[in-house]
């Protein structure tokens, strides 16, 4: 982790870690982070969410820090705070300032994509 922190440029470090500490508080015990494509990533029984800043190759994003849902196509997003992009099953925001970071709407996500998870281990019993 502390590899990626000091690849990132301040604005985005301070986003990656907002949005870090909001993930860990609320995601149960048995779901895990892990560096994979060096970046944050969240995983239960299947994949939860990612964190990907811009400055990290290969996400897509020109700038800003991107929050990526993996099941997002299966979240009750009432709200529509996800963009649903050309990816059918990934739904994202992009957060271009720490200010942007609506953690009621994320803990609210966060609680869905953990529900949609548990289905996932029912599935393997």
């Amino acid at each position: 982790m502390l590899q990626l922190f000091e690849t990132l440029p301040e604005d985005e470090r301070i986003i990656v870690d907002v949005l870090r500490q909001i993930i860990l508080e609320n995601l149960p015990g048995y779901c895990k982070e892990k560096i994979s494509f060096g970046v944050p990533y969240f995983y239960g029984n299947k994949g939860i969410c990612i964190v990907w800043p811009s400055t990290v190759p290969r996400g897509g994003i020109k700038e800003g820090v991107l929050l990526g849902f993996w099941y997002g196509n299966k979240l009750n997003d009432k709200d529509n705070y996800l963009t649903h992009g050309t990816n059918k099953q990934i739904f994202y925001k992009i957060y271009k300032s720490p200010e942007e970071i609506d953690d009621t709407a994320i803990i609210k996500l966060l609680r869905e994509a953990i529900k949609v998870d548990l289905l996932f281990s029912i599935k393997k019993n």
